[in-house]
Order: structure tokens, then sequence, then C-alpha cells
């Protein structure tokens, strides 16, 4: 429990009565992406909208169904390392920042479909062991191209490039734009208007990377994932690193507006994002909110991220790991090593199910980009599992806490 009780915030009356109106008379806000605007990279017949399938009702459908989706159940959001069903994996973080948004967005009139859409693609890009494995692998990266990693980036890669599903420029957008690192008090939407624009600025994040502090995300809805990302995560972290011990309870957090648990977070932000951003051209927060927020994601990044759920040194180790497999795999595909996993795994599952790439126009691409769209591909275990089978008398090895692990510890006692 709280030491003290931060009180639920509610809708402005006036606001709340502007809503119900707008609903009544099915109005939606002026600034909603109008479906019919949608703009793909193919004028593909199928792909048109219908009253069946509407234009962002077919990316939500193809971001489901695309093979990196299978992967975010197995991928950390905070804990690496730990067998327990109770901790959130990515992939539920995706469906919490798509139910945060959605809120969010139906209050406001946006548009829900293109908001899910982004929500449920925004990571599929990210690499195994969360913020801490997409550092180690834009190390390797950056050491050997001077080129940059980001997940939110390679996102766009994976719906954009890889697996080639024709995903709408408004989602990739969005996708791309979603980092919810950078906190800012008002969001206003950027002017990524075709696809040229979208390419160049995944160009310049991948060589600046000063690049991605300065993504805007074009629509309103855009705008509302990215905020939802950390409304999503700042209070559920919190309980996870209750249950793994990191932290002894809520009572070791402060604030003054949004609260401590994840239930007030949720409701605060989303009450005070919608006071202050309904009918506007922009999200934005109040100052007292904003300030309370920055506080809580720094007490997050001091009590719970600084240690990116590795215990006992394993962090290191798994750094090492990255470079080892990288260097490996790198060397691999230079020699045309067919028997390699980067071959009989990576390239021929790609050209199986991508529906348009290539083997040999894949691989002729450049070698470390091919390395570091297997690695960021991984699930937690996998890359586990790779890193045993070609590195079998290394004596790195990172094993996880199981499920029964404070049974053998009673036991052993």
């Amino acid at each position: 429990m709280e030491r003290t009780s931060t009180p639920y915030l509610t809708l402005d009356p006036e606001i709340e009565a502007a809503i119900r109106a707008d609903r009544a008379a099915g109005r939606m806000h002026p600034h909603a992406f109008d479906d019919a605007n949608v703009t793909r990279r193919e004028a593909k017949p199928h792909d048109e909208a219908t009253l069946a399938r509407p234009a962002f009702a077919r990316d939500i459908e193809k971001i489901l169904n695309v093979p990196a989706y299978n992967r975010y159940a197995d991928k950390t959001q905070v804990f690496s390392f730990v067998e327990n069903d109770d901790i959130c994996r990515r992939g539920l973080h995706v469906q919490l920042v798509s139910r945060v948004a959605r809120g969010i967005g139906s209050l406001l009139g946006l548009n829900c479909e293109l908001i899910e859409a982004i929500a449920l693609g925004h990571d599929v890009g990210h690499t195994p062991f969360g913020h801490a494995g997409e550092r180690y692998l834009s190390q390797c990266y950056h050491e050997r191209t001077g080129r940059y990693f980001n997940h939110n980036v390679h996102s766009v890669r994976v719906l954009d490039r890889l697996y080639r599903r024709n995903i709408s420029l408004q989602t990739l957008d969005g996708v791309l734009c979603h980092n919810g690192e950078f906190a800012q008090q008002v969001l206003r939407v950027g002017d990524t208007a075709d696809f040229a624009a979208l390419d160049g600025l995944v160009e310049a994040c991948t060589a600046d990377e000063r690049a991605i502090k300065r993504l805007r995300p074009s629509t309103l809805e855009g705008c509302v994932v990215r905020v939802a990302d950390m409304i999503a995560y700042v209070g559920k972290d919190r309980y996870d690193a209750i249950d793994m011990g990191v932290v002894p309870s809520l009572d070791v957090f402060d604030s003054d507006v949004i609260g401590r648990d994840n239930a007030r977070i949720i409701n605060n932000l989303t009450v005070d994002i919608v006071n202050n951003s309904y009918g506007t051209d922009r999200i934005a927060l109040s100052e007292a909110v904003f300030q309370d927020l920055k506080r809580a994601k720094r007490q997050n990044y001091e009590l719970i991220y600084s240690r990116e759920g590795f215990a006992n040194g394993a962090g290191n180790v798994v750094e090492e790991m990255f470079e080892e497999l990288y260097a490996r795999l790198l060397d691999d595909l230079e020699r045309g090593d067919e028997r390699s996993p980067v071959f009989r795994h990576h390239v021929s599952n790609l050209a199986a199910r991508s529906l348009s790439v290539k083997p040999a126009d894949y691989l002729a691409g450049e070698p470390n980009q091919i390395v570091v769209d297997y690695l960021a591909s991984m699930t937690d275990s996998y890359f586990m599992a790779l890193y045993a089978h070609l590195f079998p008398r290394s004596g790195r090895r990172v094993f996880a806490r199981g499920y029964c692990a404070d049974l053998e510890e009673g036991r052993a006692r």
C-alpha cells in the first residue's frame, strides 16, 4: 500500500460532457487520421480498404501474422534469466501499450485502429534481453560499420523490408517515432508525408545516434502511442521489481500527483492527457503531472532499470556473448559457410516466410546488416541455445532462475 493516498484524477466536467456529446453525434477529433488518406508503398488491389477490412484493420492483421510477432513472447521486457510466468514479457507489454493508447484515443475521438496497429508493431524489431541487448548489439554493429542499431528503427525494417507486408506509412511512422524513453510535456505532430521522408529518417537514425531524439510522430495517434508506451511500463515494471526482490515495496517510490501504483498511474496520466489535449492539435500533459512522470521514470531507472534484470554480473557475460556470436556469424557469412545457422536458420526462414525476399538478393546486401537482422530476431532462449551450440566449450553460461529455485533453496537449508 502507498504511504499516502494519492487521489484518482477525474475528467474536467465540461470536457466529459463534450466527449459524451461527440460520441452521441458520432463526431471524431478534428485531427483524427482519416482512413481514406492511408498511404502504402505499393498500390495493391488486395490492400484496398473494404467495409469488412478497413485500412488499419488490415495493418493490425498483417502485424499479428508476421513471424516476428510470435517472438514477443520470449523476449525480455525488463527482467532476464528468470522462469516466471508472472513477470511481464515483451508480448504483454505491447498489449498493455495498445490498451492504454486505445483508452486515450477513444476519449479523444482518434482513430483507434491506427493506434492499435502502431502499438502492436512498435517493438517487433526489439533484441533479446531488452534494452541491454539493444546496447550490446549496437556496440557490435557500430564498431564494425560506424552505424547504430535502435529497436524502433529496426521494427520498421522488419515490417517494411524483411517481411514486406505493405504496411501503411502512418503505422510505420508511428512505430519509428514511438520511442518512449524521451519524455516530453507536449507532443506536436511531425511532417513525414511520404515514404521518401520515412526512408530518410530511418537512414538518419542509423547514421547519427542523435537523430532518434528528433523524431516526431506525424499523426496524433502516433503521439498517443508514444506517451502510452511510458504509461504502460512505469507502474507495471514496479510490480515485477517487487516480485523479483529488486525493491521491497511501492513505498520506495515518491509521487505528488500520478501515484505510485499501476492503477493510479494509468488513470491519472490518461485523465490528465485528455484534460489537456481534447480538441487540440497536440498531446499534452499538465506541468505538475509531467514533472511527476519524469520523477517516476527517474526513480524506476535508479531502482530498477540500472540493473536491467541482470543479477550477479550476468550483464557482462551476455555482452561478451553478443560479441562472440556476432563475430562468428559474420565470419560464417563472409566465408559463405552454408552449414552455419545464419544460412540454415535465418536466411532460409526469412526467404520462406517473407513472401518476397529472395536469398540471393538478400545475401548480396551488407553482411553486418544480415547479422544484425538475425541477432535482433532472436528470443532470449534462442540466443542462449545458439551460443551453447556454437561455443560448446565456452565457460560463458547464464542459467535462468527456475520455477522451483525457492523450493530447492528451502530443501538445501
